[in-house]
This record gives structure tokens, C-alpha cells and sequence, in this order.
């Protein structure tokens, strides 16, 4: 008897997603629960668990398809992976009566329903075309996936740390297939959170009239508190103590001075918000996502850093609600992890401004009148100049400068 899994619904107004890829194949053993498959919607990727214990059955789709909720990705057939064991191994062991050899080929299919993470069955088809271009033994890498799966980092990673058993094994193995000195494309489809991401950037060029304004700051007083603090801090909360506490306190603080960078159009109307939601932009294995910090303006420095270490975690796990992404009143980007020195983030609507933050450099500046070297970060906000002014857009990034240089400020709430 056959079990048929279906899309589950996947959140408030989201009606489709689109099959991302196959965790289990025909023939997989499955457990209750185990995810079967990923699909990607709008925002987030979800996993669909088995709602029974089986064998995996036939693909009622295919990865790249687009799905409606309540609508059949597969079935799962009854039996369990002990169930079929048991049944492959008996079928060999009849005919090998008269000569010996005939019980040598019994092993082979009994390997075939063992399709591990790090099997060529298991792998999702962009990492098992990245497997055979370098020509590498996929139990040999190690998967930093979800459960262990393996990525196509993960199969780069593995073809440059062997460079030469690379270079060996597709010369060898398929000479006619890449010409000397030939050039290779490849055409991998859009997700959908890359399609939507892409569509909602557009749109908000399109819509808001966009500056950005620069200004920078001396990271010196928050280096030496974190220095100072940082073994006591995580003892005492559970946390790493680093920079993006200060500035979601800081922001807010600032937000709170100048209300209409916190503030949005609907229509002909300025909606103004008592309160601040602050979106902060976490790397996903897909791309970046924008869970939201609510009511950031009540959390403490800990209290925003669980939170941030939190959204870290289950964006690379793949956790992240739908909920969890909606609203926000303001974003902060910090794009300095990746090195980025300055850039010119754009808005996401229907928030009407962005605070980029870059990474940290050691420059010259004058203090005093003296030439020292202080560690400075370029802060850039991007904001909707219909409804922000550029005076305000400039106090907003002196109160928030003036914030993290001095951050005394922050615990008298100055």
C-alpha cells in the first residue's frame, strides 16, 4: 500500500513553491519524519517530511517543477529499509547452487538501496554534475550541508585541496568530452528566492527615489568593550559579544530621534512606527535572508545578539519561518564580514531607508590635530529621498556615529 506525501502548506498567502531537489530516491528506505524532499518558495527553503515509515517510491515531479499546495510530490511504498534488506538478499542466494562464482554479483545490488548522503543517488543534480567535472569520489568529501550533505562548495573545496588527483582523473577519464583549451557554460535555473529577491530590488529602483548618503566612524571605544568584556559577556549570556549589538541598539536610539527614516508610504499616507523592527540580513546556503528582529528598541545588547546568533544558525539549517521574515521596519546590511570596503545598499520596500556597514580598516585620521591611526568603518544609509530629506538622513548617521564612538551613550540613552 502506497502513501502519497503532498505539498504542505506553506504559510500565510503562499500558494506554490518549486521542487529544489530530491533527498530521497526510488527505492531509499524512509523513516517517519525523515525529510524526502526540499522545496524553495518565495523566501525560505522548506523541507517535506515523510508522513510514514517505507520505501521510497516513484517522483510524482521533478526538481525545477513548480508545485500548488495539497498537490502529490511522490509516495512512499510500504516496507521499511530492514523490510527490503532482507528482501534483496535471498535472490542470490537460490541460484548460486552449482558453481560458486554465480554468488559474486550479489553484492552489487545489495549497495544500491544504501544511498547515503554522499552518494552519487543522493546528491542534488548540480552537485553531482560539479562531482564528475572534477572527477572526484564523493566519499571522500565532507558534506557541510544540512545532515551532513554535501554542497558544491564542498566538491570545489575538495578539487583544490587535490589538485592533482583532479587534473589526473578527467584527462583519463574523458579526454573527447573537453577539448584542450575549449570553454564550457552552464545554465542553472533561477530559485525562486533568487527570482524574488531579484524582482523586489528591481522594484524598489523602480519606485523609491534612492540616495545614499556615507559617513564614517571610529570603531576604536567598541574594539577596546568588546576586548575588555567579551569572556565576561559570553559566560554571563551564552553569546558572543560583537559589533552588530551596538549598532541595532545604536539604531534604534537613532530611529527614535528621526522618526521618518523608520517610517514607510502606503499611498498618499507616511505610516510612522512607535516601534522598531529591524531586519537584519543573515547568509543562507541560497542567498541572503532578512529575518526580523522585533521590538529591537526593548532587547538589550544581549538580548539582540541571541537573537542575530539565533537567525545565523537556522538560516544555515534552513529553519527560518516564514513569519520570522515578514515586516521590519528598517534594515541593517553589514557587509564588511565579506570584505566589502563601502557599497550602496538598496532598500527593501516597503521600508523607506538601509544602513550598509563594511568592514573595518586601519586609516589616518586627524584627532586633535594630530595625523593617528584609528580603526574606521565607512557606514552608508540608502533611503527613500520622497520621504526622507537629506538633513535627516545625515542627523540619523551623526546620532548613530556619535552612538558607537562613545558607547556610553547607549546605556544613558543619549
Amino acid at each position: 500500500m502506497a502513501t502519497e506525501v503532498t505539498v504542505p502548506v506553506l504559510g500565510e498567502s503562499i500558494t506554490e513553491a518549486t521542487v529544489g531537489e530530491w533527498l530521497k530516491q526510488p527505492g531509499d528506505p524512509v523513516k517517519a519524519d525523515e525529510p524526502i524532499a526540499s522545496l524553495e518558495t518565495d523566501k525560505v527553503s522548506v523541507e517535506v517530511p515523510s508522513p510514514v515509515a517505507g520505501v521510497m517510491g516513484q517522483h510524482a515531479v521533478q526538481v525545477g517543477d513548480t508545485v500548488q499546495v495539497g498537490a502529490m510530490l511522490a509516495t512512499i511504498e510500504a516496507g521499511g529499509g530492514a523490510a527490503a534488506a532482507t528482501a534483496a538478499a535471498p535472490a542470490p542466494a537460490v541460484t548460486p547452487a552449482a558453481p560458486a562464482p554465480a554468488a559474486a554479483p550479489a553484492p552489487a545490488p545489495a549497495l544500491a538501496p544504501e544511498a547515503s548522503s554522499d552518494s552519487p543517488a543522493a546528491l542534488s543534480p548540480s552537485v553531482r554534475r560539479a562531482v564528475l567535472e572534477y572527477g572526484l569520489d564523493p566519499a571522500s568529501i565532507t558534506g557541510t550541508g544540512k545532515d551532513g550533505r554535501i554542497t558544491k562548495e564542498d566538491v570545489a573545496a575538495a578539487a583544490a585541496a587535490k589538485p592533482a588527483a583532479t587534473a589526473q582523473v578527467p584527462a583519463s577519464a574523458a579526454p573527447a568530452a573537453t577539448p584542450a583549451g575549449g570553454r564550457k557554460e552552464e545554465r542553472v535555473k533561477m530559485t525562486r528566492l533568487r527570482q524574488t529577491i531579484a524582482k523586489r530590488l528591481k522594484e524598489a529602483q523602480n519606485t523609491a527615489a534612492m540616495l545614499t548618503t556615507f559617513n564614517d566612524v571610529d570603531m576604536t571605544a567598541v574594539i577596546e568593550a568588546r576586548a575588555k568584556y567579551k569572556d565576561l559577556f559570553e559566560k554571563k549570556h551564552g553569546v558572543r559579544l560583537g559589533f552588530m549589538g551596538f549598532f541595532v541598539k545604536a539604531a534604534t536610539m537613532a530611529l527614535k530621534d528621526i522618526p521618518s527614516v523608520n517610517a514607510s508610504i502606503e499611498g498618499d499616507e507616511i505610516v510612522y512606527h512607535d516601534y522598531a523592527d529591524i531586519s537584519v540580513a543573515v547568509s543562507a546556503p541560497n542567498g541572503l535572508v532578512v529575518p526580523v528582529i522585533r521590538d529591537a528598541q526593548d532587547l538589550s545588547v544581549a538580548g539582540i545578539e541571541k537573537t542575530i546568533g539565533d537567525f545565523g544558525r537556522r538560516a544555515k539549517d534552513g529553519t527560518l519561518k516564514m513569519d520570522e521574515m515578514k515586516g521590519g521596519t528598517f534594515t541593517i546590511s553589514n557587509g564588511g564580514v565579506f570584505g566589502s570596503l563601502m557599497s550602496t545598499p538598496i532598500i527593501n520596500p516597503p521600508q523607506s531607508a538601509v544602513l550598509g556597514l563594511h568592514r573595518i580598516e586601519d586609516r589616518p585620521v586627524v584627532v586633535n590635530g594630530q595625523v593617528v591611526v584609528r580603526p574606521m568603518m565607512y557606514l552608508a544609509l540608502s533611503y527613500d529621498h520622497r520621504l526622507i530629506d537629506g538633513r535627516e538622513a545625515v542627523t540619523f548617521l551623526v546620532a548613530l556615529k556619535n552612538a558607537i564612538e562613545d558607547p556610553t551613550r547607549i546605556l544613558i540613552d543619549l
